[in-house]
This record gives structure tokens, C-alpha cells and sequence, in this order.
């Protein structure tokens, strides 16, 4: 089990990938002019094996319920396909909007902490001081690239047959698809994607991105949140970051857990790239079967990332009078720069600049 995987309740697991499926074949009908109503759809996971995918059995217990036309003219990959798709445009939704609770909160904090004055470091040591508000507008414009990221996402139906051709379908095809597409609020590509699949990628990309964003965050809180350190710490929630054996402890459970999906997301998304790379013939053999899994996945696992750093963040509790006293005590090694000055004023000047950058390009939004 995902640890916070509620946070993603009803998203992507098999009742919403079941719920998607139907609100395909429901508009594709439609397409054919058959307007239907259904009803609750369950599938055997058996008949599912047996298939290589649930489409088939999903089509056999919706030909059982309605009369017409059900998923002529489709394949199994195009309701699959747009199905994912649906669940994308959810998750996509969520986890923007965790985003911008996200960025609203380091803006926040970039802002009260612009003169919060604290060690900068490079490669693990001292390095010149900086702010925490500069700090923390850095992680902004890591959200706000990410944000951005997702909302240049395409989301595309799929529509094209056994091979490619939409051949089973009466009049002209690419009217029957644009109207697909319109149906589910979805996009018309120009062509079928079956092979060909920058679609898929290009989504796991920018989910990707959001985990590095993220993962940059729950890092430095974590390091910063160290004993020794002690400049951040997360917020105190009952119940939270206990452990098994040593009751003292407080763990940072959030940052703990982002700093896992950060990990874990690169290798999700070099997996849809793997697929797309075999994703040989008209239709795959494989390549598509171990594609949507990991997409799965890596939607559930941005999906609880993005809600937890969220919380994290907006909790977060900075320990400016600690970065201070460390700054003062290691004022000799901060302001040893070959050429620099003696004042740390010198070395902050363009930091409440930068800030402002930042927080523009946010107050833009």
C-alpha cells in the first residue's frame, strides 16, 4: 500500500479506470448514434486475464445490458487509451491545484523570510549567507516550472481500430473521431497514436517534473530538520511521525514520503519511455501492457506527493533565530570569499531581488 494513497481516493484505482472505461464506450456510442445509459460494471478479473486487458469483458457486459451499436468500429488500446487519458485529466486537476497551495505557501514564506539571513551551502558545506527567503523562492520557481509544465499537457482520445485505419466506421472518420474527442472534453490528435506514443510520455514527463520540484523541497527540509541543524522542522500533527521502538522521536514523515515519490517517479516515467521505444507493428505486443501499469502508478504517486507537500509545506516551521546564530558563529568561513567582503550585507543584496522576481512571476499566475 502507498503510504497516503486516500489522498488519491477514487483517482486512479480500478473502479475510476472501470468508470472511465464506460464513459468511453458511452460516448463512442453516442458517436454512432446510440444513446445509452448504464449501469453499474463489474469485471471478472479472470475474464479480464483472458482478455489481456478489461476491454473485452467490459464490451461483453455492455452489449448484455444495451441494444445497438456498443465499441463497433473500436479497439481494445483506443478505449484504454482515452480511458487513461480521463484519469490523467483528474489527476492532472488535483495535483495543480495542490501545487498552487503549494507555491501560495512558499510565497508566504519567501516573503516573511526575505532578510531571514542563513548559511548557504554548496557540496554539503558553508558556503556565503543567503536568506531563507531566497530559500524558499527557489522552491517556488521549481513549483511554478512544474505547474506550468502540466498545463501544457495534451490530453488526446484515441480512435482508430483494429490497425489504425477507423475502416469499420460509416462516413468520414475524422468527423466521427473529432466528435469522440468532443463528447469526453478530450482532444482529436489528427491520427491514431497506438504505436506512436509522445502523448503518454510527454504526461509522464511532467508528472515527473512535479516530483523533482518536490523532491528538491523535502530534501533541503530534511536536511535542514536535522538535530544538529535544526532550522526548519515540519508541523507538529498528532499521531504523526511516531516511531516503533524509540518513543522520543518525531520523524518527518511528509518530507520523508515526498522525498520517496521523487525517488521512485524518474524510473515510472523512464518505464513509459521504454515502452514507447517497443511500442512496434500498428499495435503493440507488450510494450502497451507494461505502459499503462506504471502510468497508473506514477499518477497515484504525483497525485499523494503533491497533497502531502501541500500539507508540509504549509506547515512548515522556520527557525530563523537558529539560522541566524548559526550565521553569526560561522561568519568566518561565510565571509571568506577570495574578494568578498566583510559585511554580510554585501553578499545579500540581490537576494530580496531575486525574491521579487519570483513572487511577481507567482502574482502573475
Amino acid at each position: 500500500m502507498l503510504p497516503g494513497s486516500y489522498r488519491a481516493a477514487g483517482l486512479v484505482d480500478d473502479a475510476a479506470l472501470v468508470r472511465a472505461l464506460v464513459d468511453v464506450e458511452v460516448a463512442w456510442a453516442r458517436v454512432l448514434g446510440n444513446s445509452i445509459s448504464v449501469s453499474l460494471v463489474e469485471l471478472d478479473p479472470v475474464e479480464v486475464e483472458a482478455a489481456g486487458n478489461p476491454v473485452l469483458p467490459l464490451v461483453s457486459a455492455l452489449r448484455a445490458q444495451v441494444s445497438g451499436p456498443v465499441h463497433t468500429g473500436l479497439t481494445s488500446q483506443d478505449v484504454l487509451d482515452t480511458a487513461m487519458m480521463l484519469l490523467a485529466r483528474k489527476v492532472l486537476g488535483q495535483v495543480s491545484a495542490d501545487l498552487s497551495l503549494v507555491a501560495e505557501a512558499l510565497a508566504a514564506l519567501a516573503s516573511a523570510h526575505r532578510s531571514s539571513v542563513m548559511a548557504g551551502r554548496t557540496l554539503t558545506q558553508f558556503a556565503v549567507p543567503i536568506t531563507f527567503g531566497l530559500k524558499a523562492a527557489r522552491w517556488l520557481d521549481g513549483v511554478l516550472d512544474a505547474l506550468d509544465g502540466l498545463s501544457a499537457v495534451v490530453l488526446p482520445v484515441q480512435c482508430g481500430g483494429a490497425a489504425g485505419t477507423l475502416a469499420r466506421v460509416d462516413g468520414d472518420p475524422l468527423v466521427a473521431a473529432s466528435a469522440f474527442a468532443q463528447h469526453l472534453g478530450l482532444v482529436w490528435p489528427g491520427l491514431p497514436w497506438h504505436s506512436h506514443r509522445a502523448p503518454v510520455t510527454r504526461l509522464g514527463d511532467a508528472l515527473v517534473r512535479v516530483c523533482d520540484a518536490l523532491g528538491v523541497i523535502a530534501a533541503d527540509v530534511l536536511t535542514l530538520g536535522r538535530p544538529e541543524i535544526g532550522e526548519v522542522s515540519e508541523g507538529v500533527v498528532a499521531g504523526r511521525g511516531g516511531s516503533s521502538t524509540m518513543p522520543h522521536k518525531r520523524n518527518p514523515v511528509l518530507s520523508v514520503l515526498v522525498n520517496s515519490a521523487a525517488l521512485q517517479a524518474p524510473q515510472l516515467g523512464a518505464q513509459l519511455h521504454l515502452c514507447a521505444a517497443r511500442a512496434v507493428d500498428e499495435r503493440p505486443d507488450g510494450a502497451w501492457h507494461a505502459e499503462w501499469p506504471a502510468l497508473r502508478s506514477l499518477l497515484e504517486l504525483v497525485a499523494v506527493a503533491a497533497s502531502q507537500a501541500a500539507e508540509l509545506v504549509s506547515g512548515l516551521e522556520v527557525h530563523a533565530d537558529v539560522m541566524a546564530r548559526r550565521a553569526d558563529a560561522a561568519a568566518g568561513d561565510l565571509l571568506a570569499e577570495a574578494g568578498g567582503g566583510t559585511d554580510p550585507g554585501s553578499y545579500l543584496g540581490a537576494a530580496s531581488s531575486f525574491v521579487d522576481v519570483v513572487l511577481g512571476r507567482w502574482e502573475k499566475r
